[in-house]
């Protein structure tokens, strides 16, 4: 799998994915806790399936959702990046900011960190006007990152989850954006 230069911050490498990401990447995907806001943790298959689409688009686009690597260790611990949301909603067509990190790398500002250098190449690179990002109602951690990273909130933006049930609880959910900045990136 090949793709452009990597994404460096302070403490994490953002990197199309490898071969040997697939087992921690699956085991992030199965932990129910990781998965909490999502309708079901998802199996080895699906987990292979995620890592060919996000490979492929980092390919076809040039940026997408990267594989996370922390420098001190060398572990992948998940991704953060950009996405195009493969739903219509109100807001769409956009570009998502996102991410999914390994539960032993939560409260440590990864997902800050990382997601701060994909909002760099949305606003500079792509040339971006705005981005989203979007959970269920009650995902506190990641609306927190949201926040942190200055996405706005505004709950008529908010919306049922056009590929979860109704009635699932989960179906609800908030919508933050995020303008490009002023004077550019």
């Amino acid at each position: 799998m090949t793709g452009p230069p990597d994404l460096l911050t302070a403490r994490l490498r953002l990197r199309q994915w490898e071969e040997s990401d697939r087992e921690p990447f699956a085991a992030l995907n199965a932990d129910p806790e990781v998965m909490r806001h999502f309708p079901t943790p998802l199996t080895r298959a699906q987990s292979e399936d995620l890592v060919d689409r996000l490979a492929e688009g980092i390919t076809e686009r040039g940026w997408g959702l990267w594989c996370v690597v922390r420098l001190d260790t060398a572990e992948p611990i998940g991704f953060t990046g950009l996405s195009v949301p493969r739903f219509e909603g109100g807001f769409t067509p956009c570009v998502e900011v996102g991410w999914r990190l390994a539960r032993s790398s939560w409260g440590q500002g990864f997902a800050t960190e990382a997601a701060r250098v994909a909002l760099d190449v949305a606003f500079g690179d792509i040339g971006l006007e705005e981005v989203v990002s979007f959970t269920t109602e009650g995902n506190h951690r990641s609306r927190a990152v949201m926040a942190r990273l200055g996405m706005v909130h505004d709950a008529s933006d908010d919306f049922d989850h056009p590929s979860i049930a109704a009635g699932d609880p989960l179906r609800r959910h908030v919508l933050y954006r995020l303008a490009r900045p002023s004077g550019g990136a």
